[in-house]
């Protein structure tokens, strides 16, 4: 099993702060065995807020996922919640 490190909060773009625009964005991306974030894509939430999600999700590290002790890529999917206070 990995451990997802640390997703830096999401800067939420403006625009759709002003259209006070809230929900979740999943994003189907591919762990890499070095625990690097590749091929991340957004599938669902609003599009307004799809590139945020997918730039704070690239810079997320994890611990790689291993298969008999050795570290492998593994698909997954995140979900980032954007809620205005």
């Amino acid at each position: 099993t990995g451990r997802m490190g640390a997703i830096r909060r999401p800067v939420y773009p403006a625009i759709a702060r002003e259209a006070r625009i809230e929900g979740t964005v999943v994003v189907e991306a591919t762990i890499s065995a070095q625990g690097l974030v590749e091929h991340a894509r957004a599938v669902s939430g609003p599009p307004i807020l799809a590139a945020a999600a997918l730039n704070a999700i690239a810079q997320a590290r994890y611990e790689p996922f291993r298969l008999n002790g050795e570290p492998v890529e593994v698909a997954t999917t995140i979900n980032l919640t954007f809620k205005l206070e």
